[in-house]
């Protein structure tokens, strides 16, 4: 192969739009390993579209990834939210086979698709910082329960025919800061980080990920100042090494800020291959011309003798016996779209209404303090919160389920009035529904204001609850903004039937 063919090789670009372009479908036809699909490319024809990209590349089926984590991190269903809760919610429930079944599910609908590589589950354990990063994509804060829900989710995703990658290496989840902004470090000394936050990675590799995917994160008894994405002692020491790894190392998107503003995204690159990444992932908004980029800095830092031919050939090789694995078409008789999603499920909600298996897990995972509710014409206030940029905007809510005109979204960067609210609930239920209020202390003083004048108010938290209202107050917590999550509230609330 030549050198270009071996940069192809490791290389998974993303494309606008809901057909593949020219550029693309040339790349796979001389030997581009694959490709990253967005919530941009499912809005049409998913299936006929991955269809187009095998027919492309008919010696090897190509890498078709995907970030659909469930709960807030969604492709498939971003516009109307995730039929099923995120990890921390299966977290709250800890039963480790509702979540294999719930992470088979999400693999079913994607090899239905055609597509056959799942960047998740999230292996990280949350920390005291809670990293803005992860929330709720992380199955909590127990090192121990983190591990076997990580290898629970493996395991349902691979069964169902679609490679599974834990990420982020060696833990995203004791951060103060989110590495889509900048480089984050990791808290904790390396004898912490190996006791706390080793053990899910080591638990997704002996179950038999097909992937690990190290995050842009420093630690600097390991990294020094380099994050692992771009540190042999993380990826070739310790990941190799020390965890015994033989599958293939996948970048986190290399324009995010800890990579493009210090290195470049060319530059990164060849620093993350030569320090043992085997295929490079980017964000959904590079384009052809960063691929080619890459394409040539990779060649060039062969050329110069930056980048060893043989590493950039140990790369291709694993990305190839990946693909070797990976299913040529989608199951026989499968179908799946973005809206109807869900799964199935032999189990019964309430009243026994079948029930898709993320309904099922988000009903067993929301919980209840104080007076239990009985809206009386609720006037719902929805706060949207600062953006997660691993989630991006996305659907959530309890609109589907509200009286039509019953809902306000406010937006907690916003001046709120607050006496305009509490007037216009006047004889009527109060519900205000938050998502991470204790990152905020803007929405914490809109719901202290709230409660202050309607301590009735029904304070639904659809993220992380960490912050503890009143005692006394209706609270609900979902462990999730998911769809799934926000029909358990309703049921909850009684806006369904």
């Amino acid at each position: 192969m030549t050198v270009l063919r071996l940069a192809d090789a490791i290389l998974i670009p993303p494309f606008p739009g809901l057909t593949a372009p020219r550029w693309i479908l040339e790349a796979l036809e001389r030997g581009l390993g694959g490709v990253t699909i967005y919530g941009q490319n499912v809005l049409g024809d998913t299936s006929a579209l991955t269809e187009s990209l095998r027919a492309a590349s008919p010696s090897l089926p190509p890498v078709i990834a995907i970030d659909e984590e469930g709960g807030d991190v969604t492709r498939l269903a971003y516009e109307h939210g995730s039929p099923y809760p995120g990890n921390t919610a299966l977290g709250a429930v800890d039963d480790v086979g509702l979540t294999e079944a719930v992470h088979h599910a999400i693999g079913r609908d994607l090899a239905a698709l055609g597509v056959n590589l799942n960047l998740a589950p999230c292996a990280d354990v949350l920390g005291g910082a809670d990293s803005p990063a992860i929330g709720t994509r992380s199955f909590g804060s127990s090192t121990a329960l983190v591990a076997r829900h990580t290898a629970a989710a493996v395991r349902g995703l691979q069964t169902a025919g679609v490679a599974a990658c834990a990420k982020h290496f060696p833990g995203h989840g004791s951060t103060g800061t989110d590495s889509h902004r900048e480089l984050a470090t990791v808290s904790g000394s390396m004898a912490v980080i190996r006791e706390r936050d080793l053990p899910p990675f080591t638990a997704a590799i002996q179950v038999g990920a097909a992937a690990v995917l190290p995050g842009h994160l420093r630690v600097p008894e390991l990294t020094g100042d380099l994050p692992a994405t771009l540190s042999a002692a993380a990826l070739t020491g310790l990941l190799r090494g020390e965890l015994g790894f033989t599958g293939v190392i996948i970048s986190d998107a290399l324009e995010m800020q800890a990579i493009k503003d210090t290195y470049g995204i060319p530059g990164g690159a060849v620093l993350a291959v030569a320090a043992g990444v085997d295929l490079l992932c980017f964000g959904q908004d590079t384009d052809e011309a960063t691929y080619l980029a890459v394409r040539q800095a990779l060649a060039d830092a062969v050329a110069d003798g930056t980048l060893p031919l043989s590493r950039l050939e140990d790369a291709a090789d694993r990305v190839s016996a990946l693909r070797a694995t990976l299913p040529a078409k989608p199951p026989s008789g499968s179908s799946a779209s973005p809206v109807s999603l869900g799964g199935t499920a032999s189990l019964a909600g309430a009243n026994g209404v079948p029930a898709g298996i993320g309904l099922v897990a988000a009903r067993r995972a929301i919980r209840l303090s104080g007076p239990r509710p009985a809206l009386t014409d609720p006037l719902i206030i929805e706060v949207e919160p600062r953006e997660n940029m691993a989630a991006g905007q996305f659907g959530w809510g309890l609109s589907p389920w509200a009286p039509p005109g019953n809902v306000r979204r406010v937006d907690a960067a916003d001046v709120i009035d607050v006496a305009g609210i509490v007037a216009a609930a006047a004889g009527r239920s109060l519900v205000v529904a938050v998502r991470d209020a204790h990152v905020d202390e803007r929405t914490l003083a809109l719901i202290t204001a709230l409660l202050d004048a309607r301590p009735d108010t029904v304070l639904v938290e659809m993220g992380l609850p960490h912050w503890p209202p009143p005692e006394g107050t209706t609270y609900l917590a979902t462990f999730g903004a998911s769809r799934a999550c926000a029909q358990a509230a309703a049921e909850l609330l009684g806006l369904t039937a």
